[in-house]
């Protein structure tokens, strides 16, 4: 065996072989997403090509209740809403944001904080009476330097958590399961709002 020809530790400890005569395997493996496409390429806040900046948050809450399932909108209140996260950590992963369009929790009003807490326990009231999690994350990444994907409009996330849910397959595999479509989930979560 040549050295080309020699297999390359990846990670985890993964082999690689050659890559159908491309070259040299570099130790990465590739999970292929080529939906995410039109969000990359997307505008963006800030964008010069943009006629002004794009919020996707400000376009769902604006957006007529008629078009909720679309969005993946869950509930609606006086001044915040709920919608599921478009890109997963788990089934059931939603926020929680005031139709308001502030960065920082402390712009927010006594209200919205009110109904953001009121929103946040109802969200946890329901996906456990559909989807029984162990657990939760809830949190906020405020400003880009902690991780804020939209920094400029503030949301809560709120993500299920089970025992396991973090097993061999994101570990080693770096690839997350879904069992569930996100309009699945987002039909059991609405549905089951009202009734609870």
């Amino acid at each position: 065996m040549s050295e080309v020809d020699e297999p390359i530790a990846g990670p985890a400890g993964v082999q690689f072989e050659e890559q159908q005569g491309v070259g040299r395997p570099d130790g990465l493996a590739r999970l292929w997403t080529p939906h995410r496409l039109a969000y990359v390429q997307g505008p963006k806040s800030g964008d010069e090509q943009a006629e002004e900046p794009v919020c996707p948050f400000c376009r769902v809450s604006a957006a007529p209740a008629a078009e909720d399932q679309e969005n993946l909108v869950v509930a609606r209140g006086d001044r915040v809403f709920a919608l599921l996260n478009l890109y997963p950590y788990n089934p059931g992963h939603l926020m929680v944001l005031p139709y308001r369009h502030v960065a920082d929790y402390t712009e927010l009003t006594l209200e919205e904080t009110a109904e953001l807490a009121a929103f946040t326990r109802r969200a946890m009231t329901v996906i456990r009476s559909v989807s029984a999690p162990h657990g939760f994350n809830i949190g906020m990444n405020q400003g880009s330097a902690a991780g804020a994907g939209i920094a400029a409009h503030l949301h809560q996330h709120l993500v299920p958590r089970w025992g396991g849910d973090a097993n061999f397959m994101p570990v080693i595999g770096h690839t997350k399961v879904m069992p569930q479509l996100l309009g699945q989930t987002r039909a059991m979560i609405a549905d089951a709002w009202d009734l609870l």
